[in-house]
């Protein structure tokens, strides 16, 4: 079958058409003005999925493989990875995307790219097709045979100022964590120093020894004043981790015994979520991180009690922090009653209601339980007083 000349501005995505001005010591240099502006047209167009259609049927994904192979514009490389995250947005193209496995292995190598646009772009991607049921699991088995993501993904969260960044990269490990447990015990037991694979300009050719704990923490400490929703994330990727056996070792066999992620959760429960000044009705906002601050909390302490950072004397702040989370949890209780005997709801409705109080049933009970936990130990802790005090009478 005939296929037409592909017609502007699809043109300008050819390698050819593509090349930034280069100096004369042969350093890259921007793209010229007006064929950025080009590009980012059709950046901008291929949100809709007729373009993406178009795009694919013109080879867009190996035009790209092109690019990726020849340029040396960081920009350029943005812009392509980022028509790739668009087009992968419906669920043919992400389909014809994610099983080029050579494509594959080119977009998961931008992951050692140096230049923070195009990480992003590139976590949006994948957190893309990692959304899409149909081909999850080609992505999970492909990162699962590269190491290099690890340490690429690691190297972003332990040095990365990039907000916007971390919380993509955050969300992407998220996902993978959730979809498949494996992956995630490789990743608790990596950390070992290795190569990063094939040469990628600007990267380093080694990473250092990560660990996936303190690179999750460094992250979080990135996040948690400037954006709610990756704290959010990065607690919930603490929280999985402690639903294997070798997650919570990983945690609490750190060089410091834990006591950095202790620290971090505790000053997080205690002087900035819900606090004395904030109205109940906050325990909704916060619900889920504060199900996943605790719940990690929960096992530490199950698990460490005899560390010098779980001792009663310097926890009882945090047994205040949790009577006042279940005393807010009962005031919204009361409210969603009072609002459900005034009116009636929609279907809709009570399924929102439901999956609130759903979220809201799950904080309770982790709450309840770690302080459970922490009153048994203060109750031990009271009667080797006493009969220490009795033994020396």
């Amino acid at each position: 079958a005939h296929v037409p000349p592909c017609p502007p501005p699809f043109q300008v995505i050819s390698p050819e058409k593509t090349e930034p001005t280069v100096s004369p010591e042969g350093i890259q240099t921007e793209l010229d003005e007006e064929m950025e502006n080009d590009i980012c047209k059709v950046w901008d167009m291929s949100m809709d999925e007729d373009v993406a259609l178009f795009l694919q049927e013109f080879n867009a994904p190996d035009i790209f493989m092109g690019v990726f192979a020849k340029s040396k514009c960081p920009r350029l490389t943005e812009i392509c990875v980022g028509i790739l995250g668009n087009m992968a947005c419906f669920q043919d193209i992400c389909m014809s995307i994610s099983k080029d496995d050579n494509l594959g292995q080119v977009l998961l190598q931008r992951l050692c790219d140096s230049d923070s646009p195009t990480l992003l772009e590139t976590s949006r991607l994948l957190l893309t097709c990692l959304s899409q049921p149909e081909v999850a699991n080609v992505w999970v088995e492909r990162i699962r045979e590269n190491p290099s993501v690890y340490d690429c993904v690691c190297f972003i969260m332990s040095s990365s100022t990039n907000v916007e960044l971390l919380v993509k990269v955050g969300e992407v490990v998220d996902k993978l964590f959730d979809l498949d447990e494996e992956l995630m015990l490789n990743w608790i037991k990596n950390g070992t120093c290795r190569s990063v694979g094939p040469s990628v300009d600007d990267s380093p050719e080694e990473l250092p020894d990560f660990k996936i704990v303190p690179c999750i923490l460094e992250a979080a400490k990135q996040v948690r004043s400037d954006n709610p929703e990756g704290l959010d994330v990065y607690m919930h990727i603490l929280q999985l981790l402690t639903t294997v056996d070798e997650g919570i070792q990983a945690i609490v066999q750190a060089p410091d015994g834990g006591k950095e992620t202790w620290n971090l959760l505790y000053d997080l429960v205690c002087h900035e979520l819900c606090q004395p000044d904030d109205p109940p009705i906050i325990v909704q906002e916060q619900k889920t991180v504060l199900a996943s601050i605790l719940s990690v909390l929960s096992a530490m302490f199950a698990s460490q009690t005899e560390q010098e950072y779980t001792k009663m004397r310097k926890n009882m702040p945090l047994i205040g922090s949790l009577i006042r989370i279940l005393q807010y949890m009962e005031g919204c209780g009361k409210r969603s009653d009072d609002n459900s005997k005034e009116s009636e709801q929609e279907e809709t409705g009570r399924a929102d209601i439901n999956e609130e109080d759903f979220h809201l049933k799950i904080l309770k009970d982790i709450c309840c339980e770690l302080l459970s936990n922490m009153l048994q130990e203060l109750t031990k802790v009271r009667k080797n007083f006493e009969e220490g005090f009795l033994q020396g009478r």
